[in-house]
């Protein structure tokens, strides 16, 4: 019966009259095997490469450096499938299948489609596309060697053994993670301190161009005594939120870690599990797949996290504060102790008046710029953390209200970036900047949507009679409602 349905519902999907809206549609196969599809062609994805089944292989190109640099993106913008590309496709869509969440099949938009209607925005991401996929990630400090930008790119699940070894964990005991530590880019041991910065959202082609042309300095700064990928680290799919902030921090992807979308079906207990909301992000521990450990776990010394959800084994964590709380609401329920954005002369006033999320965001910016400057305090350095890991927040809400390459966008990454420099003279001051490793990354990239660009998929799939419940407007499970 699921098969029936299932090829039903990927003749809809794959007409046609839905090639605007549907990039691709997904599912497993025997054998650890992918299927893709979409009206144009399909393709058996193995991990000894791909079988073309009709037409063309929608998942042809694969290369991570694709439109890069930023005036490469510029110059196509929302390319079709057939220009497109999509790095490791086999890899990152076989991690989801094997989750006991997954989907039974899943539609990819097409990166220009808008759909505020189901929660989507000018500036978007969630796509198996490179630009959506696509995070920076630059290395600076203690060990590593000033090289520029270097045609090479990594993925989000390097993250956490690049951070571990950088932390001076041995390289042999981090061989279950998915990824594996960058150790081309540093030399370990060089450092005493590690440093982890996800701006989240941020689109790498535009921090890079930002940096050079000095309107991020204190990125600039960094870069100027290290390194960064052009084709920065390819996100785990999908390229959301909390899948790729626990994918950075365990070095594992979703089929493993459990953590599959914003928002999935739990078939077990027949409800939604809605994991990336300010209401529910300090549960994340209990999305967890048993036995998953975070980088935390992994590193000796003292480990602090800093508005980030995925903080087990943290010594130091925002949400642990959240969790002591025992409030309902969750980081709503801290909202009384953020800083007045208004007051805040490191956020671009304009936005904060007239935008309430680039207001909360900032305010909850702030207080992170407050905790990391506690994190060390001059003259008692036995205190520093061994490993720190910063989110910031606003970087995604400015991609998102405006899209990349925005005014609102640009300002929110100046607006870390000025937080960066707060942290980053303090280090200077205190005498721990010379002894520090720098790893600043993405949970994913951003893509600027076309309003022209509409379309819903479910109401097809409903006029074919087919059951089905749509979570995160992608993951469909069959025989649900």
């Amino acid at each position: 019966m699921l098969t029936e349905a299932r090829d039903r519902a990927v003749d809809v999907l794959c007409d046609p009259s839905l090639s605007h809206v549907v990039d691709l549609v997904a599912w497993p196969a025997g054998s650890g095997g992918v299927m893709v599809a979409n009206a144009f062609g399909s393709a058996l994805l193995s991990a000894s490469g791909a079988s073309v089944l009709r037409g063309r292989n929608p998942v042809a190109s694969q290369d991570p450096l694709a439109f890069t640099p930023l005036a490469a993106e510029l110059a196509d913008p929302s390319p079709a499938n057939l220009d497109n590309a999509y790095p490791w496709a086999y890899e990152r869509l076989s991690s989801l299948f094997l989750a006991s969440a997954a989907p039974d099949l899943v539609v990819v938009h097409t990166g220009k489609h808008y759909w505020p209607a189901q929660g989507g925005h000018l500036g978007e991401h969630g796509s198996l596309n490179v630009v959506q996929s696509r995070a920076p990630l630059l290395l600076s400090g203690a060990g590593v060697v000033a090289r520029g930008l270097l045609p090479a790119a990594a993925r989000v699940v390097d993250v956490a053994p690049t951070l571990a070894w950088l932390a001076g964990t041995p390289l042999a005991s981090l061989g279950d993670m998915d990824g594996a530590a960058l150790v081309d880019l540093a030399v370990a041991g060089a450092a005493q301190h590690v440093v982890g910065l996800l701006w989240d959202g941020c689109n790498s082609n535009s921090l890079y161009a930002m940096a050079a042309s000095g309107e991020l300095p204190n990125v600039a700064r960094l870069l100027g005594s290290g390194c960064a990928l052009q084709g920065g680290a390819i996100a785990e799919f999908p390229s959301v939120t909390l899948v790729n902030h626990t994918s950075a921090l365990t070095g594992v992807g979703p089929g493993r870690h459990g953590i599959v979308n914003n928002a999935y079906f739990d078939r077990r207990s027949a409800v939604q599990v809605l994991t990336n909301n300010a209401a529910t992000w300090h549960r994340w521990s209990e999305w967890l797949a048993p036995g998953v450990q975070t980088v935390f776990e992994r590193v000796s010394g003292r480990c602090a996290s800093v508005n980030e959800p995925v903080d087990n084994g943290a010594d130091y964590s925002t949400f642990g504060l959240v969790r002591a709380s025992g409030s309902s609401d969750g980081a709503k329920s801290m909202n009384s102790l953020l800083p007045d954005p208004l007051q805040d002369p490191l956020a671009t006033q304009e936005h904060v008046v007239s935008n309430a999320d680039y207001a909360w965001s900032s305010s909850v910016d702030a207080i992170g710029v407050e905790q990391v400057l506690g994190l060390w305090p001059a003259g008692s350095p036995g205190e520093w953390p061994r490993l720190m890991w910063w989110n910031t927040l606003l970087t995604d809400t400015g991609h998102h209200e405006g899209g990349p390459h925005s005014p609102i966008a640009r300002d929110a990454m100046r607006d870390a970036d000025r937080r960066l420099g707060v942290f980053v003279d303090h280090l200077d001051a205190i005498g721990a900047f010379d002894s520090t490793v720098f790893l600043l990354t993405s949970d994913h990239g951003s893509e600027g949507a076309d309003p022209t660009c509409a379309g819903d998929w479910d109401e097809p799939l409903r006029d074919a009679g087919i059951e089905f419940r749509d979570e995160a407007y992608g993951f469909i499970y069959l025989g649900h409602s």
